[in-house]
């Protein structure tokens, strides 16, 4: 491994750290997002029973908050559950866009970083052809050493270069729909919330 970078030249350090990056971006995400994690299966009924069977209580909503970003969902609309349909409505919109931006967390870093990456394999390729054109001597010979290394560079930085815009382009689409899929699920399960607390239906 060492040598395939040792051959690829100074350019490839940029897209190493690019890879770095990306892929500790993907593991945290894989294992922020999780399902059970951002909206715990069971939660609604738990939480329109406890309400039922003792209402809204301090206790209540920092166990909540600090449960799930659903719960800090729930929290925020229970904290308003004795005003109207509208304010509980409107504090739990505001709670969500702030749990949504949560979600978003650091997807435009890694959405940046496979967009960056063949252009950082381009610029590579820029670099071992300037070796190239430079391998040749004021008298017509060539380097063949110079030659051989230009090459390497060109082609190595460029290979490296989309590699990790590949897996890091297919993760980053990835985990925008599921953060979308998400932020519905989190929508129907506050508007069934709302609905409920308020009399509208029952669960």
């Amino acid at each position: 491994m060492f040598t395939l970078i040792q051959a690829a030249g100074w350019p490839i350090w940029s897209i190493i750290l690019a890879s770095i990056i990306a892929v500790g971006i993907i593991g945290e995400r894989v294992w922020a997002l999780r399902l059970n994690v951002v909206t715990p299966r069971g939660l609604l009924s738990k939480v329109i029973r406890e309400y039922r069977e003792r209402g809204v209580s301090a206790d209540m909503l920092v166990r909540l908050h600090s449960h799930s970003p659903l719960g800090q969902v729930f929290a925020a609309g229970l904290k308003n559950v004795k005003s109207t349909r509208e304010v509980m409505k409107e504090s739990i919109e505001e709670a969500g866009r702030a749990v949504s931006h949560d979600l978003d967390r650091y997807l435009t870093t890694l959405g940046t970083i496979a967009s960056m990456s063949p252009l950082l394999g381009l610029f590579g390729t820029v670099i071992g052809m300037i070796e190239i054109f430079g391998s040749n001597s004021p008298t017509g010979g060539t380097n063949p050493v110079q030659l051989a290394h230009g090459i390497s560079v060109a082609l190595y930085n460029t290979a490296f270069g989309i590699l990790v815009a590949i897996p890091s382009m297919i993760f980053y689409r990835y985990f925008r729909a599921k953060v979308d899929s998400l932020v519905i699920e989190m929508e129907l399960q506050t508007l069934k919330l709302v609905e409920t607390v308020h009399g509208a239906r029952k669960v």
